[in-house]
Order: structure tokens, then C-alpha cells, then sequence
């Protein structure tokens, strides 16, 4: 369910959902606002978000923009200059990483830095160490409360790191080494999605569970399963999970 449509400003109005519970204390009780911009190539789970955590007169968080890949959040980020990006780690153009890579001088600029959040679906450790040493300065999964996402956008805001507790040990682990990571010939050669139907076969989801947990359809993800087993010459989704267990992957 990818949106190819272009990038969407807003003006982050509030109170279209005024039944929607309560984002805690983080944002409009003190008087504080932030500027925010979703990037994710699902409509539906921006669309999901905005309704979340957009209401700025009850969170404090306005979301002036959204974007479904990587030029397009390079053009909005640009344009509207935002506090915080809510950024997806695996999208169209060349994923989370170059959208970092690009957005580098707006990261650095002392006087109005752009900070980054990574919202994913993944908690891979090459996914979250590979979004932080581009820049952004915490990683939360999709699994996260509409409070706790908006207690986290602010605390980026104010500089801080924050991060989905598990995923903290990647990271620790990653920047308390000195040795670069062993290259992976094998997992190199499938794609981002790939990877991620690839984590969750091998931890015993279903695909009608993979399909609904990625937006995908069940045939997409029979595809995606089928281009990894003949990627990594494996037979069936038995051995799949096999050798996913031997490289931690689970």
C-alpha cells in the first residue's frame, strides 16, 4: 500500500478526534508545541499517527508535513524545517539512512537543527545501528504507545536519545566495539523487505500475520519468501528459520 502521491504539507489542526484518549502530560498541559514531520510509505499508518498524536491543542504536536519516500521527505524536511522527523527506516529511494545523509547540513545547523526519530516496524540491530550512526537520535518501534510517542518526540526535541528499551543494547553494544561488523555476503544480497518477511518467518508469524504487520498483501508476501529461499538456496521455511536463528536474526 505504498503512496506514491506527492509530498503532503498540514497544518496540523487540532481536535478531529476529540474521542481519542489522552497522549499524556508531554506536550500542550506545559504550553510547549513542536513541529513534526511523518515519513512512512504507508498512507494508513501516517494517516494512523496524524490521528494519534496530531492533535496539537491536546499533545502539543503539530505535524506540518508527510512523505512516502526518500525525495520527498528530503523536499518537505527542507521546506518546512521541523523540530522533529518521525522517520520509517525502510522506504522507497534508499531507506531511512539516505534520507539522514541528505538532511546532514539542516542535523548539524546550530541555531534550528532538524532532529530525527526512527519509528519502524523493525528492531533489527543493523536497522537501529545503521539510523543512528546517520544521525537520528532515537529509535522507537510501531508497537509504542501515542503517549509515550509523544513524551518521546519531545525529549528529541530537547537533545535527548531515546530509545525502545531492548534496542538500547544494540546500540551500547555496537558503539562499545572498536571492530567494524563482519560483512554478510548472504543477507546482502535480499532486500530491506526481504529482511523483514525473512525476521518474521523465523519468528513463527504466519503469513496472513506477516501481511497485516508489514501493510502487504498475503501474495506479496508468498513472493518475498519465495525470492529469499532461492536467494539463500534454502528448501523451505524450516531451514529458513535455521539459518536466521544461527545469525541472531530472531
Amino acid at each position: 500500500m505504498s503512496d506514491a502521491n506527492e509530498p503532503v504539507e498540514s497544518g496540523g489542526s487540532a481536535g478531529e478526534t476529540p474521542e481519542a484518549p489522552a497522549a499524556g502530560p508531554a506536550g500542550a498541559e506545559d504550553g510547549r508545541r513542536v513541529r513534526v514531520v511523518l515519513v512512512d510509505d504507508h498512507r494508513m499508518f501516517r494517516t494512523g499517527v496524524q490521528a494519534e498524536i496530531g492533535q496539537t491543542e491536546r499533545t502539543g504536536v503539530e505535524v506540518v508535513g508527510e512523505a512516502a519516500d526518500v525525495d520527498q521527505a528530503v523536499t518537505v524536511i527542507t521546506a518546512t524545517r521541523p523540530e522533529v522527523v518521525l522517520l520509517d527506516v525502510h522506504l522507497p529511494g534508499g531507506g531511512g539512512v539516505e534520507v539522514l545523509r541528505r538532511c546532514a547540513p539542516l542535523m548539524a545547523d546550530a541555531e534550528r537543527p532538524v532532529r530525527f526519530l526512527a519509528l519502524s516496524v523493525s528492531d533489527a540491530a543493523e536497522d537501529v545501528i545503521g539510523v543512528i550512526r546517520g544521525g537520528a537520535r532515537g529509535y522507537v518501534t510501531k508497537t509504542i504507545t501515542g503517549a509515550d510517542l509523544v513524551d518521546s518526540v519531545f525529549r528529541v526535541q530537547d537533545g535527548d536519545a531515546v530509545f525502545s528499551p531492548r534496542l538500547a543494547g544494540f546500540v551500547l553494544d555496537a558503539f562499545a566495539s572498536t571492530d567494524a561488523p563482519p560483512v554478510d555476503e548472504d543477507m546482502d544480497r535480499l532486500t530491506q523487505r526481504e529482511r523483514e518477511v525473512l525476521r518474521l518467518i523465523a519468528r513463527g508469524y504466519a503469513y496472513k500475520e506477516i501481511a497485516k504487520q508489514l501493510f502487504i498483501s498475503v501474495k506479496t508476501v508468498e513472493s518475498h519468501v519465495s525470492a529469499v529461499l532461492r536467494k539463500l538456496q534454502l528448501s523451505n521455511r524450516h531451514e529458513l528459520t535455521r539459518w536466521a536463528t544461527a545469525r541472531r536474526l530472531v
